[in-house]
């Protein structure tokens, strides 16, 4: 957990600080280091359904690979 909050804390640094740096503005800069990583979670969330969904597609085809290689021998 304590790595979890270190990067959390890390995240909203990175962001605030570029975002200020870009635009000069504390309070842009606040905006987006609250709201780029409440975006970056529930992009997460339905990249990492993808991403299961890829892998298990692929796990299916070298079950499908495998039972054919054992039945052609």
């Amino acid at each position: 957990m304590k790595k979890t909050i270190s990067f959390a804390i890390l995240h909203f640094s990175v962001a605030f600080t570029i975002t200020y740096l870009l635009t000069g503005s504390i309070v842009i800069g606040g905006a987006i280091a609250l709201l780029e990583p409440a975006v970056n979670t529930v992009v997460f969330y339905f990249h990492d359904k993808v991403w299961k969904n890829i892998e298990s597609k692929q796990a299916h085809s070298v079950e499908i690979s495998t039972e054919s290689a054992q039945l052609a021998s």
